[in-house]
C-alpha cells in the first residue's frame, strides 16, 4: 500500500470519527454546547418594544417569601407554638470532590458559598440572640472553620478563604464533631445542625447509627439539604432527630430551602421546657480605652464591650463571657426577638373591588397614617395598613 493510499484511508477514518462525535453532541460546536447546557435563552422575555430583556424574578421571589412569612404567622397566631429564640446552629458544608460538580452553575461549591453568605445575614436578622458556627468536610475529615459566634462578617470571611474541594465526605465525622461542640451548650439553648450535602455517599470510620443516637440523646435537631439525590441515611438522620430533609432542584430552589431555616422552628415537644435565663447588658467601651480582649487574647483600643459582672472585654454581641460565663446581649437584640413571640397578624391585599363595596367604605383610609387605600399595593390588617 502506497503512502497516498494510507493518507486517504486515515483521512476517511478521521472524518467518520468526527461525524460520530457530531451525532453524539447533536451537531453542535463546543461553544454552542455550553449555551445549550446553560439554556440562557429561557431567562429572556420580549418587552413592549420588541427587545429581549432578562426576566426579573425578584418580585416573584419576594412574593413567595412574603407568602411563607404570612403562612407561618397564621399558624403561630392560631396555635400556641413554643419556639427557640436562643439558637446554637452549626452549618456543615460538604467540600468533597462532589462539590466541584457543575450541574449548579458555575459549581455546587460556588452556589453553596453564595447562599450560605445570604443565609448567615438573614439568620442574624431573624435571630439576634442566636449564634452560628461553620464546619467543613473534605478528605473524610471534619474541621471546625469557625466557633459559635454572633458576627456574620467573621463567618463569611472565614468561609470565603477556605473554598477548596477534595476527597470524600464523611457524615459520621461531621456529626461526631458538632455533637461534641453542642453538648457544652446550656439547656436553654436550642441545638441545631444544618448539613449542606453534595455527595452521594459517606465514608465513615464506624457505625453511623450510634452517632445518630448520640445526637438524638443530646437533643440536637439535624436537618439536611442535598444537592444531588435523596440518601436514606440523611433521611433517617432527620427523622430521628426531628429535622427536615429536602433535595434542591436548582439554585433558586436551594435558596428557598435554606432560607426556610432562618426563622426559629417549633421546639421539640419533649424538650420544650421553660427556663429563666440570666443575661448581662454590657456597656460599650470608650474610644480611647485600651484593654485585652478575652475573645482573641489581643490588645484592643476603643473596641468592644465590658461585661457587667467581671469587667472583661468582649468584641461583639451576643456572646458568652469567656471569664464568668454570663450571656451578654444588647437591649435592641432582645427587643427584635419579640416578633417571634408575638407575630403580626397576616395582612390582606386591598383590591379596588373590595374598597367599592359599601360595607368597606369606612375602611378606605388607613387608621394609623390616614393615607388612602385606593392606590394599588396597600395591605390591610384590621384597622391598620402598610404599603
Amino acid at each position: 500500500m502506497t503512502n497516498s493510499e494510507r493518507k486517504r484511508l486515515n483521512g476517511e477514518a478521521e472524518e467518520e470519527e468526527e461525524d460520530e462525535d457530531d451525532n453524539l453532541n447533536g451537531g453542535l460546536e463546543a461553544w454552542e454546547r455550553s449555551y445549550a447546557d446553560d439554556r440562557s435563552w429561557e431567562a429572556l422575555q420580549e418587552d413592549e418594544s420588541g427587545f429581549l430583556r432578562p426576566i426579573d424574578n425578584s418580585a416573584f421571589y419576594h412574593a413567595q417569601y412574603r407568602r411563607r412569612l404570612r403562612d407561618r404567622s397564621l399558624v403561630a397566631t392560631t396555635a400556641r407554638i413554643q419556639k427557640g429564640l436562643i439558637r446554637y446552629l452549626y452549618i456543615v458544608i460538604d467540600l468533597s470532590r462532589a462539590a466541584a460538580e457543575m450541574d449548579f452553575r458555575p459549581s455546587r461549591m460556588a452556589v453553596v458559598a453564595k447562599q450560605v453568605e445570604a443565609f448567615v445575614r438573614e439568620f442574624f436578622d431573624q435571630n439576634p440572640l442566636s449564634q452560628i458556627g461553620l464546619v467543613t468536610v473534605k478528605d473524610g475529615v471534619a474541621n471546625c472553620l469557625t466557633d459559635l459566634g454572633g458576627s456574620p462578617e467573621s463567618h463569611i470571611k472565614a468561609l470565603m478563604g477556605k473554598l477548596g474541594c477534595s476527597g470524600d465526605s464523611s457524615l459520621q465525622n461531621a456529626l461526631d464533631l458538632v455533637q461534641g461542640l453542642l453538648s457544652q451548650i446550656p439547656s436553654y439553648g436550642h441545638r441545631e445542625v444544618l448539613i449542606l450535602y453534595s455527595a452521594l455517599s459517606t465514608c465513615d470510620p464506624g457505625d453511623i447509627m450510634e452517632t445518630i443516637q448520640k445526637c438524638k440523646e443530646s437533643k440536637i435537631r439535624c436537618s439536611v439539604i442535598g444537592l444531588s439525590a435523596e440518601m436514606f441515611i440523611c433521611k433517617h438522620l432527620c427523622q430521628d432527630t426531628g429535622g427536615s430533609y429536602s433535595v434542591a432542584l436548582d439554585e433558586s430552589h436551594f435558596k428557598e430551602l435554606i432560607m426556610e431555616h432562618a426563622p426559629p422552628p417549633p421546639a421539640i415537644a419533649e424538650f420544650a421546657i421553660a427556663n429563666l435565663i440570666k443575661m448581662g447588658f454590657p456597656q460599650r467601651a470608650g474610644e480611647g480605652s485600651i484593654s485585652i480582649c478575652s475573645c482573641h487574647k489581643e490588645v484592643k483600643v476603643g473596641v468592644g464591650y465590658t461585661c457587667p459582672r467581671c469587667k472583661a472585654r468582649v468584641c461583639e454581641l451576643p456572646t458568652d463571657c469567656r471569664i464568668c460565663g454570663l450571656q451578654l446581649v444588647s437591649s435592641p437584640h432582645l427587643a427584635r426577638s419579640y416578633h417571634h413571640l408575638f407575630p403580626i397578624a397576616p395582612f390582606d391585599e386591598v383590591t379596588p373591588l373590595c374598597l367599592n363595596d359599601p360595607r368597606n367604605r369606612s375602611r378606605s383610609t388607613c387608621f394609623g397614617c390616614q393615607q388612602s387605600l385606593l392606590s394599588s399595593g396597600k395591605w390591610l390588617c384590621g384597622k391598620l395598613c402598610t404599603s
